[in-house]
């Protein structure tokens, strides 16, 4: 009898894998060849805006944390779903006049990544399945079958900006669909709806009986005069007619994704739609015990501050990170724009933008998106992520959080391979 022996992983852990990680290991993977050309790799890949290190967080922010820290006042365990104070700071910062938050429609959790896991799984069964956006941030579907579901993606159509196709999206739903999931601004196409077509897809949801999970941790991150309506503001300008299930965090907006706090708002119908998945979201929240408690001590500081001086700052500091960010958009946009066989479809939100290309008007060297993008990292060591990651067969995403000087410099590597490989007649 052999002394070796080894463990079964459970079910759920043989579910959960990432589909980017295959699509990925196409175009970064083979063996490591020493550049000879002096190209350093420029990342147009990474949804992290600190990566580069030219967004910093505002000194709001990094003061409170170190206050808190040195305060040593928040060292212990807290209430699994957030501190009091916190929770309040989040309910006032999304109460407008047609919805008013308290702090027990509030659940805090480890990330926006961590809210949405909490959500989908106190909606989500063996056997059911949840509607996603194509394209679309590939989380979704990796909490989704974790669970034995599945999900359905509905299309987002790049002619109108990449809205809804809602007569593609009621045709999705079934008698075992559990919600539908809305990311706006989104990820990773950087569009942003407009408040009638957010009227539009909570009339279909209120028809088939459906929560709508609300992907909004881009929500303050919008250009110009476009702003991003809560889908819960605009479902309670309705009458309440649907559900809303809203996670954002202080990833994006605030610029740190590392420190891992995010969060739940319920808004619920009259007659209480969802009252039972709120419940099940607090007593699912008992299984990771809550967020790190010294963050969370931070969140009214910026959610909402109290001194005058404070709430000036945070004003400049948003103000100041959308121009940015906007800036850059615009100098994506025209620049890939102008490049042979590729289309742009405008961003006004977020930090992403998706750009088409056309096989057909290349030299054949690649065929779709996956090809393109290892072709142009083996020759201008770029690095984007190919559409396919995202449901988006002949798009790559770029990123545009890079400092313009380096972003002007990828992308005049992304001409020059345009050109070399554009088709001759």
């Amino acid at each position: 009898m052999s002394d070796f022996w080894t463990c079964k992983p459970s079910a759920k852990a043989l579910r959960t894998v990432n589909p980017i990680r295959a699509i990925v290991d196409k175009v970064v993977g083979g063996p490591v060849v020493e550049r000879t050309d002096g190209k350093e790799r420029i990342p147009l890949s990474l949804g992290d805006p600190t990566a580069f290190g030219n967004l910093p967080p505002s000194q709001i922010l990094t003061e409170a944390a170190a206050a808190a820290a040195h305060s040593n006042k928040f060292n212990g365990y807290v209430n699994a779903c957030g501190t009091p104070s916190a929770r309040a700071a989040i309910a006032k910062h999304y109460s407008t006049e047609h919805v008013k938050f308290t702090s027990d429609d509030v659940v805090i959790a480890s990330g926006c990544s961590g809210a949405l896991e909490l959500a989908l799984t106190a909606l989500l069964d063996d056997g059911t399945n949840l509607l996603v956006p194509a394209p679309g941030f590939p989380l979704y579907e990796v909490i989704a079958n974790s669970h034995g579901a599945g999900v359905k993606p509905y299309r987002l159509d790049p002619a109108t900006g990449w809205e809804c196709d809602l007569e593609n999206m009621e045709s999705q739903i079934d008698e075992n669909t559990r919600g539908i999931l809305i990311n706006n601004p989104s990820n990773p196409c950087g569009s942003v709806f407009s408040e009638g077509h957010l009227e539009d897809i909570i009339r279909l949801a209120a028809k088939h009986k459906l929560p709508i999970v609300a992907d909004e941790v881009y929500g303050g991150m919008t250009f110009g005069d476009v702003q991003c309506v809560p889908l819960s503001t605009v479902s309670a300008k309705l009458g309440g007619i649907a559900p809303i299930i809203s996670a954002s965090g202080l990833a994006k907006q605030f610029l740190v994704p590392g420190w891992r706090v995010g969060w739940l708002t319920f808004y619920d119908t009259p007659f209480g739609a969802i009252k039972d998945v709120k419940k099940g979201v607090m007593s699912l929240a008992q299984v990771v015990l809550g967020a790190s408690h010294l963050v969370q001590a931070t969140v009214e500081k910026v959610l909402d501050p109290e001194k005058e001086e404070d709430i000036k700052a945070m004003a400049d500091f948003k103000t100041q990170l959308n121009e940015t960010l906007a800036s850059q958009s615009t100098f994506t946009c025209d620049y890939l724009s102008s490049c042979h066989g590729l289309r742009v479809v405008r961003s006004s939100g977020a930090m992403y933008v998706m750009v088409e290309v056309v096989p057909s008007l290349f030299d054949g060297s690649f065929t779709d998106d996956v090809t393109f993008t290892k072709l142009l990292l083996d020759e201008e060591n770029v690095f984007a992520l190919p559409g396919s990651c995202f449901g988006a067969p002949n798009f790559f995403r770029v990123v545009y959080c890079a400092p313009k000087e380096k972003l002007g410099e990828a992308y005049g590597r992304i001409k020059d391979f345009c050109e070399r490989h554009k088709k001759m007649d």
